[in-house]
């Protein structure tokens, strides 16, 4: 199979998108990387896992990209004595803290980078523990290791001082360390250290049984529930060969439109407020708090936890909850396009937004910068737009970009995805096809492979999962979930560069990044 210029053995995994796997050798790792990223590919995520499987198997470290023909998931098996692997950042920078927290999990490193600082651990596990290596392929535990500093990179210069801000934060929202170099209140440069929120989810993933992982899957980002769900369900129902019923399928795009809508809605109030409109955080607050009871009605639970599960959903719409669906977006589109009005014509929100927290589209492709900020910045990807499946297929989605980059156009596309996927609901509604909500999931009784990749709120989600169901195993050998955060993050690092500190707070809450579906 020709996938992006290279005949590799690739095997196309079952799912409503193009999927493919392959496993490569070193050099052909090294080779393929170079030409994705020279012909405007993009990595989606890296990860690694121990398929020791008795007396065979080892370390494999995986690689999923986007390329033209979908997405592929490179596998490369790395050697039982040196468990290394040609570093990737040289054509995707985003890949040096997937690469550092690879390390950390599972014990192996790229060759070559120059950056092998712990990522997520802190030293609250023992220094020898490799949290994601199977029984039998742990090394010997050791005392638990003291948290040491954190080897900041430092800024001198005359005038240079640094101001750390976190982990623990004055308001209510999860712990990340920031460490700005400043000379004045001008920020000279911006360095993360995150890692705060790990959980163990990963490991956990493989504790539970596959047709109830779904809901650990909607707990790994709770503004992002249906997104993961949705995503683990389609790699559980790729791997066991499933296909959905088509009223299911519209049920679970109509949930996630709610999901998208509903961030959406409290992002602009917040970046209202961040700016000193609290006028704005009013009234989209109050708008949000609507739209979030009525999903409790409808579907069960205000975030609709729970209701994408494997096989299809929980919930079902009737005539009048379809009716009640569709009334809410009228009314909230007519106030939307005023609050709109207004955020466009007052001056002083202007004032802040606009040049502040910019990111040239030059710097987003350098980057990778995906998702709304990457649209933002002048990047035009949308999987419901460039790989729409059912229902996306039927729906011709207006993908909405913005060149600007800074908070301004992250605003604005806001806007605009909220108008559109409000469009986008009221025709799930009014085209909800007949049929079952739910179908029967038989897991094979072999090892077999899956992976889900849905466009979220926030940008890509992406889950590859692993399964066993040879001698009647039934279980999880390996579940990574991605969040596009991973991709976002280091690129606020460069957004914030020139401006004030005070601006901080809008610049990050116009990227709006998870920490926990980071840190898993």
């Amino acid at each position: 199979m020709k996938i992006s210029g290279f005949g590799l053995d690739c095997e196309r995994l079952p799912a409503p998108l193009p999927i493919w796997r392959a496993t490569v050798r070193s050099e052909t790792w090294q080779v393929v990387a170079r030409a994705v990223s020279g012909s405007g590919g993009r990595l989606l995520t890296l990860w690694a896992s121990d398929r020791t499987h008795g007396a065979s198997g080892g370390l494999v470290i995986s690689a999923a990209y986007a390329v033209p023909e979908g997405l592929l998931w490179l596998d490369l098996p790395l050697a039982e004595r040196a468990a290394t692997y040609p570093d990737l950042v040289p054509f995707f920078p985003c890949a040096g803290r997937m690469q550092r927290a690879t390390a950390d999990l599972v014990g192996a490193t790229a060759e070559g980078a120059t950056d092998r600082r712990p990522w997520l651990n802190h030293g609250a596990w023992p220094e020898d523990h490799l949290p994601l290596r199977r029984e039998g392929t742990q090394k010997a535990a050791a005392a638990p290791r003291a948290v040491t500093d954190y080897a900041f990179v430092r800024v001198g210069g005359d005038g240079v001082h640094e101001i750390p801000v976190g982990p623990v934060h004055a308001g209510i929202i999860e712990p990340g360390h920031f460490r700005f170099s400043v000379v004045g209140e001008k920020v000279q440069r911006l360095e993360q250290r995150l890692g705060y929120t790990h959980k163990g989810i990963e490991k956990r993933f493989t504790e539970l049984p596959p047709l109830q992982a779904h809901r650990l899957a909607g707990r790994v980002s709770g503004d992002s529930t249906v997104a993961y769900a949705w995503a683990y369900c389609m790699a559980l129902e790729s791997l066991a060969g499933c296909q959905i019923g088509e009223r299911a399928s519209w049920l679970r795009a109509l949930l996630l439109e709610r999901e998208r809508v509903a961030n959406h809605l409290g992002d602009l109030g917040a970046l209202g407020n961040d700016a000193a409109f609290a006028f704005g955080l009013a009234q989209f607050s109050r708008l949000r708090e609507d739209w979030l009871r009525l999903s409790k009605d409808a579907f069960g639970h205000r975030l609709m936890m729970d209701v994408v599960v494997p096989g299809g959903v929980a919930a079902d719409v009737d005539q009048a909850t379809a009716a009640s669906l569709a009334d809410q977006c009228d009314r909230i589109e007519r106030e939307m396009q005023e609050l709109r009005q207004i955020y466009d014509e007052h001056a002083g929100l202007q004032d802040r937004f606009l040049t502040t927290g910019r990111v040239s589209p030059e710097l987003a492709a350098r980057l990778g910068l995906t998702g709304l900020a990457g649209r933002a910045s002048g990047q035009a990807a949308d999987l419901r737009c460039d790989r729409p499946w059912i229902p996306y297929d039927q729906l011709e989605v207006k993908i909405a970009t913005q060149r600007g980059g800074d908070v301004a156009a992250r605003v604005s596309v806001r806007f605009d995805e909220l108008l559109e996927s409000l469009r986008l609901i009221r025709l799930l509604l009014s085209r909800l096809p007949d049929g079952r909500t739910r179908s029967e999931l038989r897991l094979p009784s072999k090892l077999a492979f899956g992976a889900g990749w849905v466009e979220g709120w926030r940008g890509e989600v992406f889950v590859a999962l692993e399964y066993d169901g040879e001698q009647g195993a039934n279980r999880i050998r390996r579940c990574h979930c991605h969040d596009p955060s991973w991709q976002n993050w280091p690129v606020l690092e460069h957004a914030v560069m020139g401006d004030i500190v005070p601006d901080f707070p809008l610049i990050n809450k116009s990227f709006n990044l998870s920490y926990s579906g980071h840190d898993l």
